[in-house]
């Protein structure tokens, strides 16, 4: 079947709508950054450099590391975001350019987000890296798409939805698992996360600045949940998309974030540069095995 150029929109210069990437630009290892000015960190690890793009907050970079080709992508704050990125690199993945159909062959991409996160549990120190295991969306996105449930965990679900009081006004909440190839690439540098993806970073984290919160007790609650043995880790604003889209789309995604505040304790580093760099030699290390 035909995609519609309303559908999908493919810029003159034949690369897809928003990330200004051509299919031929595109790795089979995909790792996200949200800052653009991140990418550039990425530079001194690659022996060759094919390709760079830039449009708003979408800046990619293909190139090599040692023999493994990355594309290296920023997609700005949120899951919105994400919705787009996740549909437009799936779409240079498996859909023809020229008769807009979907390719006969599937191809599976290996995506990795990177970035910060908000540490909840006391035990979890500042400046861990928390890798997803379970991201639980409080966005809503993925509850715009058919069949959700099929790769939801819903007995998740429902436990903190009973647990934390869910405000009725507010999206359902989704729980989805991370890849188990990205999973077990990580597990033995990281700590093991049960991942609040936020919809903003101040009222939707639990932040109050001059603004109450519709449930006053969420980072309480949020703390004290535990079902099946997993307890919620920290805070960030992607994970949930990335690894939703991913599993609906047939492809392989995982979050890992590196923890520059603590909820719990109320403490915060903001000089977290040099654990980025580490986190960054961690991920290319461990994609390319």
């Amino acid at each position: 079947m035909r995609i519609p150029e309303s559908e999908l929109i493919i810029n003159a210069d034949g690369s897809v709508f928003h990330l200004h990437v051509k299919p031929e630009q595109l790795a089979d290892k995909v790792i996200l950054v949200g800052d653009p000015g991140r990418v550039e960190l990425f530079v001194p690890y690659m022996e060759k450099i094919e390709s760079r793009t830039a449009s708003r907050e979408f800046v990619s970079m293909t190139g090599w590391y040692k023999g493994t080709r990355f594309t290296i992508l920023s997609t700005g704050i949120g899951c919105d975001n994400i919705d787009i990125v996740m549909t437009e690199l799936d779409a240079l993945a498996n859909v023809d350019f020229k008769t807009r159909e979907v390719l006969p062959v599937h191809r599976t991409l290996d995506v990795l987000r990177i970035g910060t996160c908000g540490a909840i549990q006391p035990d979890v120190p500042l400046g861990s890296f928390i890798f997803s295991h379970i991201s639980i969306g409080c966005d809503g996105l993925l509850n715009w798409y058919n069949d959700r449930d099929s790769i939801a965990l819903t007995d998740f679900e429902e436990a903190f939805k009973k647990h934390v009081n869910w405000n009725k006004h507010l999206p359902d909440p989704y729980f989805v698992r991370a890849s188990d190839k990205l999973i077990k690439a990580f597990e033995k540098d990281t700590v093991r996360g049960m991942t609040i993806a936020a919809s903003g970073f101040y009222g939707p984290q639990g932040r109050v600045v001059r603004q109450g919160l519709a449930m006053p007790d969420m980072l309480r609650d949020f703390e004290s949940f535990e079902y099946q043995g997993w307890r919620i880790t920290n805070f960030e604003m992607e994970g949930s998309a990335v690894a939703g889209m991913a599993a609906k789309l047939g492809h392989n995604a995982g979050t890992v974030c590196c923890a520059i505040a603590h909820r719990h304790h109320k403490a915060a580093n903001t000089n977290y540069a040099p654990r980025i760099n580490e986190l960054i030699a961690l991920s290319l290390e461990r994609m390319s095995q």
